[in-house]
C-alpha cells in the first residue's frame, strides 16, 4: 500500500465506524446538524455560480448523497449525478437513495468528467497523516477535480482562523490554497470566508 493509500484506508474505516455509531444521519457523515450541512452545500454552489442551464455533477466524498438531495431541493436543473466515496457502507445507503437517478463509485479520485465537481468536508480529517503529507494530498485532489470538471468545481476546508483544533483534523491556510489555485490551476478563483462556520470554500470556474 502506498503512502497515499495508508491514511485513506484509515479514513474509510473511520467513516464506516461513524456510520455504525450514528446511523444514516448527518452526524453519520461528521456534521453536527442538517442546517450546518446545508449551509456548506449552499456555499459550494455559490462558489461556482451555477446558472439555469442543465448540468451534471461529480460529488467526491459523497457520503449518503446528501448533496444530490440538496441540489434537487433547490430546484436546479441537474441532469446526472455521480458520487464517489471510500466507505462501502455509505455508498450502499447512497445507492439506495439515488435509485436510477444517479450512480456511485468506490474511489478517492474522480474518474469521469462532469460539468461541476464538488468536495465537501473531505479534507477535514487527516487522522495520523502529517500536515505536510495532507496538504500535498489536498493539492493532488484539487488537480483531479480540475481535470474532470467542464464548467467548474468547488471544495472546502477547515480554516486556520480558529481558537480550537482537534488532533485528527486538518486546518488549511486559506490564502495558501487560494494562491495555489490561482497560480497552478486557473485564473478564475473565488474564496468565500464570509459565512458563519470555521471554514472556507474555494470555487474555480472555467472561462466562458
Amino acid at each position: 500500500m502506498s503512502g497515499r493509500q495508508r491514511p485513506l484506508a484509515r479514513i474509510g474505516e473511520f467513516m464506516n465506524d461513524l456510520l455504525e455509531q450514528e446511523g444514516a444521519t448527518v452526524k453519520g457523515v461528521g456534521w453536527p446538524s442538517r442546517e450546518n450541512q446545508r449551509l456548506r452545500f449552499g456555499q459550494l454552489l455559490r462558489a461556482v455560480d451555477i446558472g439555469d442551464e442543465p448540468f451534471t455533477v461529480n460529488d467526491l466524498g459523497c457520503g449518503f448523497a446528501d448533496l444530490y438531495e440538496f441540489v434537487k431541493d433547490e430546484g436546479l436543473p441537474m441532469r446526472a449525478y455521480r458520487g464517489y466515496d471510500l466507505s462501502e457502507k455509505m455508498l450502499a445507503v447512497a445507492s439506495e437513495r439515488l435509485g436510477d437517478d444517479g450512480e456511485v463509485v468506490r474511489a478517492d479520485r474522480l474518474g469521469e468528467p462532469a460539468d461541476y465537481s464538488f468536495a465537501c468536508g473531505i479534507f477535514n480529517t487527516r487522522l495520523d497523516a502529517s500536515d505536510a503529507e495532507w496538504l500535498e494530498y489536498m493539492k493532488s485532489v484539487i488537480a483531479n477535480l480540475h481535470e474532470h470538471s467542464e464548467r467548474g468545481f468547488a471544495f472546502n476546508s477547515l480554516t486556520t482562523y480558529v481558537d480550537y483544533r482537534r488532533d485528527h483534523n486538518f486546518h488549511a491556510e486559506p490564502m495558501e490554497l487560494f494562491r495555489f489555485c490561482k497560480e497552478e490551476i486557473s485564473p478564475h478563483v473565488s474564496l468565500l470566508h464570509d459565512y458563519p462556520l470555521w471554514e472556507w470554500t474555494i470555487g474555480i470556474r472555467r472561462p466562458e
